[in-house]
């Protein structure tokens, strides 16, 4: 029998030795970019960047905040002109000028921060731009029957008639998938796509990927947690600092292994706590009712109370009431009735400005909406709840040199990239370098109490050690922290103390370290602690 001859190539996921009959393989690909590069000045986004796609290939692209993932994807859906570079799609060189163009190409985009127009229904979210007509009306009935078809057929159980406004996020999600569809797409990417999913939708939606790359489209899965990589994705490309660092089929490696490719080095899964015995009380909030933006009850007698040196976790599953009680906990949102002691003063339905002076210091869920004024630059970002305060102005002047000085200690102190954005539009830094921009100015606000909600959205694996990090030497430095997070695992690592919120009421505590993300799903969906 003849030696078959073995070539080395480099192929997505493919980064080995392959014989010449999985090579020819290999020339089914539906996309395919080389030496792709963006520049900015003398700044690389993107540099020599190799990418290839096969038809039903669940794709992941890890990277740190900046690393070009995002930026990758954007000239593939045309939003972004590469400096050099070629895109060949299906076997022919194309040249990706606008997302119109990726469209009639088969290409769809889901984006991390969803499109949708509340008011209107699923059905009319789908087809919005691309409305069938009868005569001179949009014929309603063709397209919800269409919406309906195809919801059906990748099991995603989506009400065409449901509103947008009152549909969860993870069926917003699925809103998102289905126009995609809708279009024709055969190529889907999806950006940070379980980002603010519960445990459960985040299931569900790896079963409806899984579900259209058995239909035979492709999954390009944009994601910085690992754990969807190992469980959702055949193969992982790395891009770190805006080059392509290795292509690897997932079954090959571990979380350590794609943590270490990312970063550069290995990283600590586990967050390091020193014992402490917790203080006097910081936080007490007492009988709290309060309701959701349609005018419907959903805090229901909440009570809670963090105590100095300690990390309060609320657990919960996402429309139970966390985004109303933190927006009455720091100004947001006025309540109906109930007390909000901080250091045993009242400062229930007081004004943003006041609630932090009393002590009360806070990371968004929404920081686009609520953590940044877009428009304004770092720097002006870092001061923004500070700047008529000494060192920053002087009798209403501000002072831009102390001003540089501080946004440059906290661009290099908190990794926020790229170095040197001081004085760039914080709009202009990816999601991830945003949250750093918040999470700096807060945690060096140094308040008593940090009320920090999905801190890590968005953010990768290195990143989020370093926000841990953050979090458990204010808990050292004898501060109070109340974490809110739909991440169960984050829940688990690096709380102290666990309170499980349902139906608008605190329905279990449970120290930490006895916590198991089984009992706490029990008691998220309603279950009592006995039960679970």
């Amino acid at each position: 029998m003849a030696k078959k001859e073995v070539l080395k190539v480099e192929h997505v996921g493919m980064k080995f030795n392959l014989s010449q009959e999985k090579v020819d393989d290999l020339k089914d690909y539906v996309i395919k970019l080389l030496k792709h590069q963006i520049s900015y000045n003398e700044f690389w986004a993107l540099k020599d960047i190799n990418f290839t796609l096969n038809k039903g290939d669940r794709l992941g692209i890890l990277g740190l905040n900046g690393a070009g993932k995002s930026t990758l994807m954007n000239v593939l859906y045309g939003l972004y002109q590469p400096t050099s570079g070629q895109i060949f799609v299906g076997g022919k060189e194309e040249v990706i000028h606008s997302p119109s163009r990726a469209i009639e190409l088969g290409i769809g985009m889901v984006h991390q921060h969803f499109m949708l127009v509340q008011p209107f229904s699923v059905t009319e979210n789908i087809i919005l731009g691309m409305e069938p007509m009868k005569g001179l009306t949009v014929d309603l009935k063709t397209a919800r029957k269409r919406v309906e078809e195809i919801s059906k057929r990748y099991n995603m159980q989506v009400d065409p008639d449901a509103k947008i406004e009152d549909i969860s996020v993870g069926m917003q999600q699925r809103v998102e998938i289905l126009k995609v569809l809708y279009r024709g797409a055969d190529i889907l990417i999806l950006d940070e796509p379980t980002a603010s999913l519960t445990p459960q939708e985040i299931t569900e939606l790896m079963e409806i990927i899984s579900n259209l790359t058995a239909d035979g489209k492709s999954v390009i899965l944009i994601t910085h947690k690992l754990k969807e990589i190992t469980s959702c994705a055949d193969y992982c490309t790395i891009i770190r600092q805006g080059k392509y660092i290795d292509t690897v089929k997932v079954s090959d490696v571990n979380e350590n292994d794609l943590a270490a490719m990312m970063v550069g080095r290995k990283v600590e899964f586990k967050v390091e706590k020193k014992d402490i015995k917790p203080g006097e009380v910081v936080l007490e909030v007492k009988d709290i009712h309060g309701k959701d933006y349609r005018g419907v009850e959903i805090l229901k007698g909440l009570n809670l109370s963090v105590r100095r040196g300690e990390i309060v976790g609320l657990a919960g599953v996402d429309g139970n009431g966390q985004t109303e009680l933190v927006e009455i906990l720091t100004g947001l949102k006025k309540g109906d009735s109930g007390e909000v002691l901080i250091n045993g003063k009242n400062v229930f339905n007081k004004k943003p400005k006041e609630i932090f002076e009393s002590g009360i210091t806070s990371i968004p869920a929404d920081r686009q909406k609520h953590g940044l004024v877009l428009e304004f630059s770092v720097a002006e970002n870092l001061i923004l709840q500070n700047y008529m305060k000494e060192p920053y102005s002087k009798k209403g002047v501000l002072k831009k040199d102390a001003i540089m000085a501080h946004a440059k200690d906290l661009v290099e102190r908190f990794d926020i990239r790229p170095a040197g954005s001081e004085s760039r539009p914080a709009g202009t830094l990816s999601g991830g370098n945003q949250q750093k921009v918040i999470i700096a100015r807060e945690i060096t606000n140094d308040k008593d109490l940090l009320i920090a909600v999905n801190p890590t959205r968005g953010l990768d694996v290195g990143a989020i050690e370093f926000v841990h990090r953050y979090l458990v030497e204010q808990r050292n430095k004898n501060k109070a922290v109340l974490l809110v997070s739909f991440e169960l695992d984050e829940i688990m690592s690096v709380s102290d103390r666990i309170e499980v919120i349902f139906d608008g009421q605190i329905t279990g505590s449970m120290p930490a370290a006895g916590a198991d993300e089984k009992t706490l799903g029990i008691m998220m969906a309603g279950g009592k602690q006995h039960e679970a």
